[in-house]
């Protein structure tokens, strides 16, 4: 049974976030990135949004950013969040394509710490695209822009813990 989406209010006081969205799917996937650039925007965030043909391309576009922050701590965003839609065909293809995103997106945030909020869904058929990505109850965007403010919180009293 699909959930719907609970939101929490967390202040993000001009911290930076950004977003690395697929062209691919843009109906589904155009959805997400308007619900999660309003709820960022809406808790005082100031986000970057990067496009991307399709699936297979946003990790390269997150380590790039991952990259940037190590180099200009000043733009490190707090979270980057990934979003994307892949369909299944009738050949593995999208399944390929997800489990490479997949390790990808996990690799990128194990190696610079950043958190990496992994939104790039792999879906059976667009009825259950339209309902993650158009129900504003149930989107996946939304989801990820709460995930990404928590996540950019806890990474921030982790480090001042170690500091």
């Amino acid at each position: 049974m699909l959930r719907t989406v609970r939101t929490t209010r967390v202040r993000a006081a001009a911290e930076r976030f950004a977003i690395v969205a697929s062209r691919y799917n843009a109906r589904y996937v155009d959805s997400m990135v308007r619900a999660a650039r309003k709820a960022l925007e809406q808790a005082g965030a100031r986000v970057e949004l990067v496009r991307v043909p399709g699936a297979y391309e946003i990790p390269l576009a997150t380590e790039l950013l991952a990259r940037r922050a190590a180099t200009e701590p000043a733009s490190a965003p707090g979270a980057i969040l990934c979003l994307g839609v892949i369909l299944r065909g009738e050949t593995v293809h999208a399944a390929h394509i997800g489990e490479a995103v997949s390790r990808a997106l996990m690799e990128i945030q194990l190696r610079h710490a950043i958190p990496v909020i992994h939104e790039v869904l792999l879906l059976e058929n667009e009825a259950q695209a339209a309902k993650r990505c158009l129900d504003p109850q149930h989107n996946r965007g939304l989801e990820a822009a709460h995930t990404a403010l928590e996540m950019a919180r806890v990474v921030r009293q982790l480090r001042s813990r170690s500091a």
